[in-house]
């Protein structure tokens, strides 16, 4: 078993654990195993998506698994073309449907999609949906301040999380600072980098040869002492271990900001800004 996972509190009062296993591209039987195994180890937090077309792989991975449901975190999101209110409501119905639960842990927008306008239906249908039992804390994906800004002055609610995309080379500290004073938890996606350019940095090598830890387990360190829970995604049991043993170090403070100074204006993977983007 692994270090005892730290948790975050939202600003609804739901707890999270400070590490969670993203499961983009985790499907079928593979899928099912690869996740029943980060539950078996200790993962607690699973990150799943209605475009992701793998709910019911989730769903089925908590079945199998010896951890009570009570005891997990299953977030899933909704996507830009069901943002009118009855299409919101009828989606979030058919993500419990899929992955056969009775309810979600965490339920975001998975992107606010400004040229369409409309997510501020979209979040009443989760603030709803939130009501009727169906999810127990409501957030958001890649929202900028100000959208965030509109949905609580047009509902009255705020999200309880953020996720956004975070990691060395986008480190996104002006989102994160206005996330802490607003009170709303920063979540990372993508927060590896999805390639080995991070992991073969040299500078980053050296710092994990100080630690003796991996260079993936010194950047997942470095988004927990940033306030942020990361959500790695990884098939493979060994890698998975690996990215969940980061609780038992510490990074000083000129590793922390020497791992920051990556950070870079076009930093983003594939240029997804949440001012343009469009999702399906």
């Amino acid at each position: 078993m692994v270090h005892s996972i730290p948790e975050f509190t939202l600003n609804d009062g739901l707890k999270l654990p400070a590490i969670g296993l993203g499961t983009y591209q985790l499907k079928g039987i593979d899928g099912v195993r690869a996740i029943t195994n980060a539950i078996d180890i200790g993962y607690r937090l699973l990150d799943s998506a209605y475009n992701y077309e793998n709910e019911g792989t989730v769903g089925e991975a908590v079945r199998r698994s010896s951890v009570p449901r009570e005891q997990l975190f299953i977030t899933s999101k909704l996507p830009g073309r069901y943002h009118e209110y009855d299409l919101a409501v009828t989606a979030i119905q058919e993500s419990l449907y899929r992955a056969n639960l009775d309810y979600y842990d965490l339920y975001l927008i998975h992107w606010p999609n400004p040229k369409q306008g409309k997510f501020i239906e979209a979040w009443q249908a989760l603030i709803d949906a939130k009501k009727w039992g169906l999810i127990r804390s409501i957030g958001v994906c890649n929202f900028l301040p100000e959208h965030i800004e509109q949905l609580e002055k047009e509902t009255g609610v705020k999200p309880s999380i953020n996720q956004i995309e975070l990691h060395p080379y986008f480190n996104q500290a002006e989102q994160r600072k206005w996330h802490a004073e607003h009170h709303i938890q920063t979540q990372s996606w993508s927060p590896l980098f999805r390639g080995v350019e991070l992991l073969e940095n040299d500078t980053l090598q050296t710092i994990a040869k100080k630690y003796n830890k991996t260079v993936a387990q010194v950047i997942l360190r470095w988004h927990y002492q940033l306030g942020s829970i990361a959500i790695p995604k990884s098939a493979s049991f060994e890698r998975q271990k690996e990215n969940i043993e980061i609780f038992d170090f510490e990074l000083n403070e000129t590793d922390m900001e020497t791992i920051s100074s990556f950070s870079r204006p076009d930093g983003r993977r594939k240029n997804q800004d949440p001012a343009v983007y469009e999702e399906f």
